[in-house]
C-alpha cells in the first residue's frame, strides 16, 4: 500500500525575499537565466530583492502566492522602501522545515501533499500577458509556488522533483522540426501534450485550451492529462480545485499502478515458486510417497528447506531432505539449487560421501555469504526395499516405524558436519535394515524446535517420536499421518511455527501371507 507522505508546513517569509517553503534552486547551470522569486505573507509586504548582476533577461518567472482573501500581494518588481515582513525563523527551525519538505518531495516527486504548499509549472506562450496565474489564485484558499516557462525547453529545465502539477497550454507548437501527424495524415493537435507526458510521467498535468476547441480537452484527458480547463472560463476557485484534484488523482493512479504491479509480481513469484517445488519420480517403485511443506516466511511458498525423491534405473529409491540456515529468499534460492544439483548427481550415479562432497562445492560457490551452511540427510533404499544406506550431514536422523515395533530414530552416531562448515569433511554412509513393511519419515528441525505451551521447553526429537507413536496407534498412515502431526505440533506451539518445516514420508506395506492350517 502507498506510504503516507508527511504533511508539509509553510515556512514564514523571510526578509531577504527567498521562499521559505522550498530549498533554493542550485541546479541552474552557470550563466543561465535565473527565476525571479516573490514571497507574500498575509498582512505583510516584501522588501527589496537583489538581482544577479550577470542576468540581463528573465524568460521564466517563479512566484510564490499565498491565496488568502483580503491579503495583500506583490506582482512585478518589488516596491522600494516597503516595510519588512515577519521575523525570520531561526536557522534550526528553517533547516528542520526544509528537510521535512525536501524529504516529502524526494519520496514521491510531483505528488506531495496538497493542503498548504504546491508548486505549479505553467507552460504557455502568452506575450500579451492575458493569463495571470498568481492573480487568479488570489481568490483561492491555496498557497502555491508558480513557475512559468514559455516553451518546452525552458519547461524541461524547470521541471524538478518539487513540482506537483503542470498547467500546459495545448496551443503551444509541437516539438521537433515538423508537427507530428496522426494515422490519417492530419496534424496531431496533442503532440505537445504527448511530449510533456513523456517528459514528466510522474507529475500531474492539467491541459489548458480555448472554448472554441472544446473537443480537445476531453481528448487530452484520454491521452493522459488529469483534467482540462478552458482559458476563458478560468478563475481562482476553479484553478485551485483543478490543481488539487489533478495532484490527488495522479497520486491515486500511481498508488493503484504500484498495487497492480505488486499483485502481478506476487502472482509471478507464486507461479515460479510452485514450479520449483519437487515432483517425486517414483514410477515403478512399490512405495507410497507423502510430503508436507510450510515455509516460515509470510506469504511465501518456498523456504530454506528442500527435499526430493527419485528412482534410478537400477530400482534404487533415493530420498533426501535438507535445510539451509536462514529464512530469506536467498536461502530459498540456494535450497532449490542444492535440490536440483542433488537430483542431477544422483542420476549420474553418485552416492554417499562422493555426492555430499560435490554438493558442498556447489554450496560454497553459490552461497551469498561464507557463513551460510546447510544440513542434509540422504537415504538410498535398495531395490528389494529391505535395507538402505544413510548419510547425515549435521541433520536430524529419520524416524522409522517397522511393522510390529515402536517407532524410533535410525542410528545417528556417524553423523557428519553440515555442508559448508569444513572444507575437507567426510560423510560416512551407514547401512541400516528396514524390514519387510515400514514407514520412513524424514524431516527438518523446524518440526522439532516448536515450543510446548507457554514455556521455553521444545518438542525435541523424543517428543516428536512419542507424538508419531500415538498417531500410528490411531491407525493413521501416509498423508493423514503427516497432516495430523503438523496440526498437533502447531497446537503444542500455540500457533504457527516460525521456522521452515519440511516432512517427507515413504511407506512400504507388504501384505502378510495368510497362515495355512
Amino acid at each position: 500500500m502507498p506510504v503516507p507522505i508527511p504533511r508539509q508546513r509553510v515556512i514564514p517569509a523571510v526578509e531577504n525575499g527567498h521562499d521559505g517553503g522550498a530549498a533554493p534552486r542550485t541546479d541552474r547551470p552557470t550563466g543561465s537565466p535565473t527565476d525571479t522569486t516573490r514571497d507574500t505573507a498575509p498582512g505583510a509586504t516584501t522588501g527589496p530583492e537583489t538581482e544577479p548582476a550577470t542576468t540581463t533577461e528573465q524568460p521564466t518567472t517563479e512566484q510564490t502566492t499565498t491565496a488568502t482573501p483580503g491579503a495583500p500581494r506583490t506582482t512585478g518588481a518589488p516596491d522600494t522602501g516597503a516595510t519588512s515582513g515577519p521575523a525570520a525563523p531561526t536557522a534550526a527551525e528553517a533547516a528542520e522545515a526544509l528537510a521535512r519538505i525536501a524529504a516529502g518531495s524526494a519520496a514521491n516527486p510531483g505528488s506531495g501533499p496538497t493542503s498548504t504548499a504546491l508548486t505549479l509549472l505553467v507552460i504557455e506562450d502568452d506575450p500579451a500577458g492575458s493569463l495571470n496565474i498568481p492573480s487568479l489564485l488570489d481568490s483561492a484558499e491555496l498557497t502555491v509556488r508558480v513557475r512559468t516557462a514559455r516553451n518546452l525547453t525552458e519547461a524541461e529545465r524547470l521541471l524538478t522533483d518539487d513540482v506537483h502539477c503542470i498547467l500546459l497550454d495545448l496551443a503551444l507548437p509541437a516539438p521537433g522540426p515538423r508537427p507530428a501527424e496522426a494515422e490519417d495524415g492530419t496534424e496531431d493537435e496533442l503532440a505537445v501534450l504527448r511530449h510533456v507526458l513523456r517528459l514528466a510521467p510522474r507529475h500531474a498535468v492539467l491541459a489548458l485550451t480555448g472554448a472554441e476547441n472544446s473537443a480537445r480537452g476531453p481528448e487530452a484527458v484520454r491521452v493522459g492529462a488529469q483534467d482540462f480547463l478552458y482559458r476563458d472560463e478560468l478563475d481562482g476557485r476553479l484553478l485551485s480545485r483543478a490543481v488539487r484534484y489533478a495532484v490527488e488523482r495522479k497520486r491515486a493512479d500511481h498508488a493503484q499502478r504500484q498495487l497492480t504491479e505488486s499483485r502481478l509480481r506476487a502472482q509471478e513469484n507464486a507461479r515460479l515458486e510452485r514450479g520449483l517445488l519437487p515432483t517425486p519420480l517414483l514410477e515403478g517403485a512399490p512405495l507410497r510417497f507423502a510430503a508436507r511443506y510450510r515455509p516460515g516466511r509470510s506469504r511465501a511458498l518456498l523456504g530454506g528447506d528442500f527435499y526430493d525423491t527419485v528412482r534410478t534405473a537400477d530400482g534404487t529409491v533415493h530420498a533426501m531432505i535438507g535445510d539451509v540456515c536462514g529464512h530469506g529468499p536467498d536461502e530459498a534460492a540456494l535450497g532449490v539449487e542444492l535440490r536440483i544439483a542433488w537430483r542431477a548427481l544422483t542420476f549420474a550415479g553418485l552416492c554417499g560421501d562422493q555426492l555430499l562432497s560435490t554438493l558442498q562445492k556447489v554450496l560454497e560457490n553459490e552461497r551469498p555469504d561464507d557463513e551460510i551452511f546447510a544440513t542434509l540427510c540422504t537415504v538410498d533404499i535398495s531395490p528389494d526395499g529391505r535395507s538402505a544406506g544413510l548419510c547425515l550431514a549435521g541433520h536430524p536422523s529419520p524416524l522409522i516405524a517397522r511393522q510390529g515395533h515402536l517407532a524410533e530414530l535410525l542410528p545417528y552416531e556417524d553423523n557428519g558436519p553440515a555442508l559448508g562448515l569444513l572444507p575437507q569433511a567426510r560423510w560416512p554412509r551407514r547401512q541400516v535394515e528396514l524390514g519387510r513393511s515400514w514407514s520412513l519419515m524424514l524431516y527438518t528441525d523446524g518440526l522439532i524446535e516448536g515450543r510446548i505451551g507457554a514455556g521455553n521447553q521444545r518438542l525435541g526429537q523424543d517428543g516428536m517420536v512419542s507424538l508419531v507413536r500415538g498417531l500410528l496407534d490411531q491407525g493413521l498412515r501416509g498423508d493423514a499421518l503427516l497432516e495430523a502431526a503438523m496440526t498437533e505440533v502447531r497446537a503444542l506451539n500455540g500457533g504457527e511455527l516460525t521456522d521452515d518445516v519440511a516432512v517427507l514420508l515413504l511407506d512400504r506395506m507388504v501384505p502378510t501371507a495368510p497362515t495355512v492350517r
